[in-house]
């Protein structure tokens, strides 16, 4: 994929699928500006695509953060004076819990990370894609959207359903401007977000389901690879998928099909 000449924003690039596909798109050509709240991250993030070659920032912000979220738009525009790629991949799993013992702070904090930080990381960067036409993708999840087994995940699978409405809703909006919106929808990846989930007393709402034996079926029951989902959003984001606008790509081996 050649994106040379395109800046591309791309939101929890500290590490995991957002740092794979901030490498990748700046491999192709991309001018980016990596964001985590996490400055460390980001910075090694930064200076890896720099050695290799490649031109990026970091921006250090709270996704959720409106006022923080303008800043680091205007940090890209300040310094590139455009932007052609949105990945809204910032995220977290959060607490999960049976419903009424999921605090309401624990909802919000997920809410507001995963949901409220999509809408702003777009909200401020809209307004400037129009410029020139240009790409979003939204990083869901097969919870909420094809999975609905993994009691206890309440909130962030209303995030993951939300962001899918979010997507073809926006499809539609931003179309006439030569805007594409597209979100993928990961099954089991490689990287370290399941560290940051936090269960609690999940098993007493279990459903007792017995699943097939090696639950991906593709891939000899391995999962998927941070590179593995860069790879589906350069994909969107290039020009051979111009006509693709307003869909959900699950990309889990299958995993989805047999665990729903």
């Amino acid at each position: 994929m050649d994106l040379a000449g395109k800046v591309a924003l791309v939101t929890g690039a500290g590490s995991g699928i957002g740092k794979a596909t901030a490498l990748l798109l700046a491999k192709q050509g991309a001018r980016v500006a990596a964001l985590s709240h996490t400055a460390e991250e980001v910075e090694q993030t930064a200076r890896d695509i720099q050695k290799n070659g490649g031109e990026a920032i970091a921006s250090v912000a709270d996704t959720g953060n409106s006022a923080q979220m303008q800043r680091a738009v205007q940090q890209v525009l300040g310094r590139w004076n455009r932007l052609d790629i949105v990945f809204a991949n910032a995220g977290i799993n959060g607490v999960w819990a049976p419903i009424e013992e999921l605090g309401v702070d624990e909802w919000n904090r997920t809410i507001n990370t995963n949901l409220t930080g999509t809408f702003l990381t777009i909200k401020y960067a809209v307004p400037h894609l129009k410029q020139h036409g240009g790409n979003i993708v939204i990083t869901s999840s097969e919870n909420g959207t094809r999975v609905f087994s993994n009691t206890g995940a309440t909130a962030y699978s209303a995030t993951k359903a939300a962001q899918v409405a979010m997507t073809k809703m926006l499809a539609v909006e931003l179309g006439p401007h030569n805007i594409r919106v597209n979100v993928i929808c990961p099954g089991k990846v490689e990287t370290e977000i399941q560290e940051n989930t936090q269960p609690r007393n999940v098993q007493q709402v279990k459903y007792p389901v017995h699943y097939p034996r090696g639950p991906i079926p593709l891939g000899d029951g391995k999962p998927a690879t941070a590179e593995q989902v860069a790879q589906l959003v350069s994909f969107l984001v290039s020009d051979a998928a111009s006509h693709i606008t307003g869909t959900e790509v699950w990309i889990d081996g299958a995993q989805s099909l047999v665990e729903g």
